[in-house]
């Protein structure tokens, strides 16, 4: 079974305490809300609720072939965030040679919110900030600052 395939499930940890940091890797989303509520809740971790064991790298990079960006992701755990059933960025890390550790579906988030007005592709109103708060609290949940190990 591919690991886009077991989305939500939690993985075997391989950087766990060598000082690694997680990698974020939110979906590009272009035009779509669900992208930018993954690109929102990706930042409230890395730069706010878990940045001793987290960082982001741009997806376009991987996509691109950018052998630096893929060096880091075979380096590293790395945690999807994608917006739809597409999956582009945990099948992304994993052709790069990256290991996806865990993989969040934004629009699972709204089976919770039924009903919810989460903005536009540009801007999230405010049932968009409550869900990338409840992902990003998720995602920082299972990361433990300064060590990259993943609960």
């Amino acid at each position: 079974m591919e690991n886009h395939e077991r989305v939500g499930k939690d993985y075997e940890v391989t950087a766990e305490g060598n000082g690694t940091k997680v990698i974020l890797m939110p979906c590009s989303g272009i035009g779509k809300v669900h992208g930018l509520i993954a690109r929102e809740a990706t930042y409230a971790v890395t730069d706010g609720l878990a940045p001793e064991g987290s960082e982001t790298l741009c997806l376009a990079l991987l996509v691109s072939g950018d052998e630096e960006a893929q060096a880091k992701i075979r380096k590293a755990d790395c945690i999807a965030i994608d917006g739809c059933p597409k999956l582009c960025a945990a099948k992304n890390v994993e052709m790069a040679g990256g290991k996806v550790i865990r993989s969040i579906r934004v629009v699972d988030a709204f089976k919770d919110h039924r009903g919810a007005e989460p903005g536009t592709a540009t801007t999230l109103a405010d049932d968009g900030w409550t869900i990338a708060r409840e992902i990003a609290a998720d995602i920082a949940g299972c990361i433990c600052a300064g060590t990259g190990e993943v609960k």
